[in-house]
């Protein structure tokens, strides 16, 4: 299939997804939809990706970050925007939370969008669909699928920092947590298996992994599971005791670019993370099955991410009257100025 026929039968798709999803997700007055800023603010889209692609050009890791934020701030009381939040007088910022802390990134160029997007059109678009198109626009510059992104979100006043503890996925939990945490979203394995995929592009830190090369699970030996040549690799980037903070590529192969390679990685012993190659190595597991379909068949692996992150993006969203539209995505409308910015 061609990626122009491809691009119109997502675009079909979405249409569909449209109308079925606010009945899944939450309690919403309205629901979202792909044309819901036509006449307020049309060129939202472009607005966002013209913002990404400039960054891109001196921060080439910049849209797996931002696909990352969407993701963070979805699992935590829903697609609200409340992963923006710098702390305050009322507020315990998300950033704080041990998945986030020292690890996500890409809140300036957030605040460049906005800034961007308010000039354009003041106190229309919302800090959340603001993170839901970026995520598209940064998974379909890397060389990804393209879609039109559901909108109509509006942002939190508050922030959960707890939910962040335990919501989150980590990268070194078992597949058996992080599925019942997908679940309880509303997404299955197929979803879960998809939406990891989205580490085929981007870094992670040593830290996230170091435990694999050197003393997993306690037993004073690395990881069986990795490839012993991918391991040799990894020690060298990451030497014991070393310097936590060393970033590694996802996908040693196509660190940029958003394509199937992470499920042949996953097939060799070559997920970086220990919920990477789980998804592969966990025994009887329905997601072996799944990582070959989208291994040998990228289209396939496409059609289901974008799937699974309209689902995603629809996690209970706040829209009519519910939540605001921020001015500024760090603090709630009528904040003081001297929130205590908390960028990583």
């Amino acid at each position: 299939m061609g990626f122009s026929t491809f691009s119109i039968v997502f675009k079909i798709t979405i249409c569909l997804f449209s109308f079925s999803f606010p009945f899944l997700f939450g309690s919403s007055n309205a629901q979202l939809n792909a044309t819901f800023y036509a006449s307020t603010c049309p060129n939202v889209s472009s607005i966002v990706r013209g913002v990404i692609q400039q960054t891109l050009q001196s921060d080439p890791r910049i849209g797996a970050s931002l696909l990352r934020l969407h993701f963070h701030d979805c699992f935590v009381n829903g697609c609200d925007g409340s992963i923006l939040l710098d702390d305050s007088s009322n507020i315990q910022s998300e950033k704080k939370a041990a998945p986030n802390s020292n690890s996500i990134r890409g809140f300036d160029i957030i605040d460049s969008i906005k800034t961007a997007v308010e000039n354009s059109c003041s106190g229309v678009v919302s800090c959340a669909d603001i993170l839901a198109i970026a995520a598209e626009a940064s998974v379909s510059l890397a060389g990804g699928p393209s879609w039109n992104v559901l909108m109509g979100r509006r942002d939190s006043t508050t922030a959960n920092q707890a939910g962040a503890n335990t919501s989150i996925p980590s990268p070194s939990e078992g597949l058996t947590n992080i599925t019942t945490k997908f679940s309880n979203l509303g997404l299955n394995i197929t979803d879960l298996v998809a939406l990891s995929g989205a580490h085929t592009f981007g870094r992670a830190q040593c830290r996230t992994f170091a435990s694999r090369l050197y003393n997993f699970s306690g037993t004073g030996n690395p990881d069986p599971t990795l490839n012993s040549t991918y391991l040799s690799t990894l020690q060298q980037a990451c030497p014991q005791n070393g310097n936590g903070s060393v970033l590694t590529n996802l996908d040693q192969n196509t660190a940029d670019s958003f394509d199937n390679n992470y499920f042949s990685n996953l097939q060799t012993n070559q997920g970086l993370l220990q919920s990477d190659q789980e998804l592969f190595s966990t025994n009887g597991s329905a997601s072996i099955a799944i990582v070959n379909s989208f291994s040998s068949n990228q289209t396939t692996f496409f059609e289901n991410f974008v799937q699974a992150m309209i689902i995603m993006g629809n996690i209970s969203p706040l829209t009519g009257s519910n939540g605001e539209i921020r001015s500024d995505c760090k603090k709630v409308n009528g904040a003081s100025s001297s929130n205590v910015r908390m960028d990583q």
